[in-house]
């Protein structure tokens, strides 16, 4: 497969995860305001990003395949979440811990997937660890300053 098909898949993926979230992030009753679904999908986004950027400025033959891989990780992650979305647009089941059981779904998955993209290419741990790192910023942004569940 050629890097502008990679390329390409990436971006596929990447906008679709979005679109998936944000209609997860919408029909959710846990989130009180616009302001405030906008700033939890952008803290999930900049993950992401933090690791887009990296893989793009710091790897070399590997990046549009890591890209790529990463957005049908991302993808998966997002696609776990469609039986909330469903189930809360269709027939108003939109209980705290159906959200909740179905992000730590998404996210297990995720973590997994990320894993084996990193193993699969032989890259080095650091890119696994360090999404990992990005993944608990981001949950602890999302407890405590979208949800305000965590105080400091």
């Amino acid at each position: 497969m050629t890097n502008t098909k990679k390329t390409y898949l990436a971006l596929l993926y990447f906008f679709l995860s979005t679109l998936i979230t944000w209609w997860f992030v919408d029909v959710c009753p846990l989130y009180t305001d616009l302001p405030q679904k906008l700033l939890s999908t952008g803290i999930a986004g900049a993950k992401w990003g933090l690791q887009i950027l990296a893989a793009y400025f710091l790897l070399n033959d590997k990046k549009w395949e890591f890209l790529k891989n990463m957005g049908a990780t991302c993808l998966a992650g997002s696609v776990i979440l469609l039986p909330y979305s469903i189930a809360a647009t269709v027939s108003n089941i939109n209980g705290a811990y159906f959200f909740v059981g179905s992000l730590l779904t998404a996210v297990a998955i995720m973590i997994i997937l990320y894993f084996v993209n990193v193993q699969k290419l032989g890259l080095p741990k650091k890119w696994f660890w360090g999404w990992i790192f990005c993944l608990a910023i981001a949950i602890t942004l999302q407890l405590t300053v979208v949800f305000s569940v965590l105080k400091f």
